[in-house]
């Protein structure tokens, strides 16, 4: 298909903000927007509805779901939050290659004490809990996890189901991982875990804090940080007690001005493989209207340093209708972004052509 072909308008454009009605070019290299049409872009084919940046998951185990149903269900990035560091390993060369699947970061195992959470938890393969007993096998294991390609560290701190690092340990993972220019994010989890986390310099965490109320001054701290929501993991649409915990944490969290970024735990029970409708009505319930929605659905961008908004790799997000306007009502915003699908390079040109 020669590039010509390649060239389509479409109405509404989302990339970081909303850009209004533009031209995209699709190619081997990926999806560009190249600007506003003009007179010379009338008798391009044209996209109807919305183009997005692909929407991005920013807690999942793909050991634990089919991946390529992602894509038809709207997302179409991934960071994969704990399997087999070997099997993981694998995924972001899969996403390369296969525009099926979606584009993955992993963090490879879960690094946590010798019988901690994962080890005795039953839901993933043995090998993706990483034990770790002192700071040499810090170091080691931190070393290793980023030679198999993880982009992240993930750490465990659950006291409710079985030790937790002490502070000595916990700090040369966060020493360990800083030195090889690598994120970490943890599992926190138990009364007095939040606490322990921020103190260690820890402030990324893989779900809102759900055990317990947050203090105002440990809000105000992880206020410099990043909270992945997995709101829906607690009840799958049901408000129990973790949950309304939760919400209150994280609507606490994201007004004291921490970032806050789409994630639902997929793989953790029975939950929608796509984008899950329940987790963002709860982000409404948070304070996130239709623009934070999609700011929370975009990946992070301490992960993607360099991406300039205008190439979104081979992947877009493709809602087939505008963007709900004016005041909306509760679950409004979600419904729509529920309806989203992934388009590649090949499948955007098609959908123009219809």
């Amino acid at each position: 298909m020669d590039l010509e072909a390649r060239l389509v308008t479409v109405d509404h454009v989302w990339s970081g903000r909303w850009l209004g009605p533009h031209v995209v070019r699709a190619s081997d290299a990926g999806i560009h927007l190249l600007g506003a049409p003009d007179a010379a872009s009338g008798g391009l084919p044209h996209l109807r509805g919305t183009l997005l940046s692909p929407f991005t998951d920013s807690h999942v185990h793909l050991g634990l779901v089919d991946p390529v149903a992602l894509g038809p269900g709207g997302i179409g990035r991934v960071l994969d939050l704990g399997w087999d560091p070997d099997e993981a390993s694998l995924w972001p060369e899969h996403g390369r290659l296969d525009d099926a699947w979606p584009e993955a970061q992993v963090a490879g195992g879960l690094l946590c004490p010798p019988g901690g959470y994962p080890s005795r938890a039953g839901w993933a393969p043995s090998t993706a809990s990483v034990e770790v007993a002192d700071a040499a096998d810090a170091h080691r294991e931190v070393r290793r996890m980023r030679d198999l390609g993880a982009s992240v560290v993930k750490v465990t701190l659950n006291s409710d189901v079985g030790p937790v690092f002490g502070d000595a340990v916990l700090h040369a993972i966060v020493e360990a991982a800083a030195d090889v220019q690598l994120l970490t994010i943890a599992h926190v989890q138990g009364v007095g875990q939040a606490r322990r986390a921020l103190d260690a310099g820890l402030l990324r965490f893989a779900h809102a804090p759900f055990s317990e109320v947050l203090t105002d001054d440990l809000v105000d701290v992880a206020a410099d940080g990043t909270w992945i929501s997995t709101l829906d993991i607690h009840g799958r649409g049901r408000r129990g007690p973790t949950h309304e915990i939760a919400v209150a944490n994280l609507t606490r969290f994201r007004a004291a001005g921490g970032h806050v970024l789409y994630g639902t735990d997929l793989g953790n029970g029975e939950l929608p493989v796509g984008v899950n409708e329940r987790e963002l009505r709860a982000l409404e319930r948070c304070g996130l209207g239709l623009d934070a929605l999609l700011h929370a659905l975009g990946s992070d961008d301490s992960l993607d340093a360099g991406h300039d908004g205008r190439h979104w790799s081979r992947r877009a997000t493709w809602i087939p209708s505008a963007p709900p306007t004016g005041e909306l009502d509760e679950g409004r915003a979600a419904a729509w972004l529920a309806e989203a699908t992934v388009l590649t390079v090949d499948t955007l040109v098609a959908a123009a052509a219809d």
